[in-house]
């Protein structure tokens, strides 16, 4: 069986892929790489702190490697990064690397492409998936997320902090994607089928923050994604118990 790690972003799509990869005798996820941003030490694009990332690691029984960003990395500088944590993974004797995109196609070829220039194979076990069914199975399955980031052009602040539920979804209006698919929302997962234990955290403050593109061709790492335009989030903090 080959080895595998997994892009952990803390939220649902990559916990039920981690659940999906671990039904399958193919390969074995043995560790998780997420990126964190210096400037506040916390998840990129998630918000959510170092600490609540660590826990999840601890209470998944995966070790964690860290890709460290700060605010303004370039393109040129993140592909670097990237690059730098697939050459120490691939020495470590990982040959897989897996991801929980459904169905944004330039995003899983850039991300293929950056793979296979390092000899690495990209797997993506949501694939091509029905969202509405998969974000329902994720309910099903027992796992436990909360919304800690939601994009003002689609949502109200109001959604942002709320858990993931049959109610959740009930609510949600008709152009938004029931696993956030397009940027809509980011989740933070706590409990499900593949922790040992729940993470435990309390809600904290909720903020509406407005980012300002620089004009900058590569000076933003997501500049080239359909959703560079978007600038007003709200964002829920966690703290750690």
């Amino acid at each position: 069986m080959t080895k595998a790690y997994l892009n952990w972003s803390s939220g649902k799509d990559a916990a039920l892929s981690l659940y999906y990869a671990n039904q399958q005798t193919n390969y074995k996820v043995e560790k998780l790489l997420t990126t964190l941003n210096t400037d506040v030490d916390r998840v990129t694009m998630h918000g959510v702190r170092k600490e609540l990332l660590l826990q999840q690691a601890e209470k998944i029984g995966l070790s964690l490697m860290i890709s460290e960003l700060s605010s303004d990395t370039s393109m040129e500088d993140y592909n670097s990064k990237m690059k730098a944590a697939t050459d120490s993974l691939k020495k470590e004797g990982f040959t897989h690397s897996v991801f929980g995109d459904i169905f944004l196609e330039d995003l899983k070829e850039y991300r293929e492409g950056q793979l296979n220039s390092v000899g690495l194979k990209a797997i993506f076990p949501l694939w091509k998936r029905n969202t509405k069914e998969l974000i329902s199975e994720f309910i099903d399955l027992g796992f436990k997320a909360i919304i800690v980031c939601t994009n003002s052009k689609y949502l109200e602040d109001s959604f942002c902090g709320r858990i993931i539920d049959h109610d959740f979804l009930k609510e949600l209006p008709d152009n938004v994607d029931p696993c956030g698919e397009n940027g809509e929302f980011h989740t933070f997962v706590f409990d499900g089928p593949i922790f040992n234990s729940p993470v435990e955290f309390e809600i904290g403050e909720k903020v509406r923050r407005s980012y300002k593109p620089s004009g900058k061709e590569d000076d933003n790492c997501f500049q080239d994604d359909s959703r560079a335009w978007d600038t007003e989030f709200c964002f829920c903090d966690l703290i750690p118990k």
